[in-house]
């Protein structure tokens, strides 16, 4: 685990995304969106932020970097990386992506990589009114032979080609898994 940084995870949100570079004029725009969330809302990391909350997920790819471990979501009915919302025991970004990705993939022994690959804004029904998770996506490399096992959460997880991503998904996956095999 990456160790806690002082100002809890609040300050390391605001960290990464300063330090992160971004790939591309679209995703730097993307960034000053959420450090501008994190300026004007000191609860931005949790799920009871009805403006909208940082979330943490990661593209899970096999030791070979051939393959990502996706997840057919239970109540989105879509193919997706692995993530979800920060939890008060999380102190980093980071620690939350490899929390939620053992926990979704039951793949003990994930080695994530330092830094995020990609961040993305998106609608979801959190609150009554609707809500948007501002996910910070990182990568992960399961060791050889693992074994996944299948969460409450999800409907199905499998191990997809890289240039075989399933249908449905979105061009949100699409781009991490991209993104990811090139930062292998």
């Amino acid at each position: 685990m990456t160790a806690p940084r002082p100002g809890g995870l609040h300050a390391d949100a605001v960290r990464v995304l300063r330090d992160w570079r971004p790939p591309d004029p679209a995703q730097e725009q993307l960034r000053g969106e959420f450090l501008r969330h994190l300026a004007d809302h000191p609860d931005g990391v949790w799920r009871e932020c009805a403006a909208g909350h940082i979330t943490a997920s990661t593209a899970v790819m096999d030791d070979s970097g051939s393959r990502v471990l996706l997840t057919l979501h239970g109540k989105l009915k879509a193919w997706l990386q692995l993530g979800g919302h920060c939890e008060p025991g999380d102190t980093t970004l980071a620690e939350a992506a490899l929390r939620e990705a053992v926990e979704e993939s039951g793949i003990a022994d994930l080695r994530l990589l330092p830094d995020p690959v990609q961040i993305d804004r998106h609608r979801v029904p959190c609150h009554p009114q609707g809500s948007y998770h501002l996910d910070v996506q990182y990568v992960a490399i399961a060791p050889p032979q693992a074994r996944h096992r299948i969460s409450g959460e999800s409907d199905d997880l499998r191990w997809f080609p890289v240039d075989a991503i399933p249908e449905p998904t979105d061009d949100v996956v699409r781009r991490l898994v991209a993104r990811a095999t090139a930062a292998l």
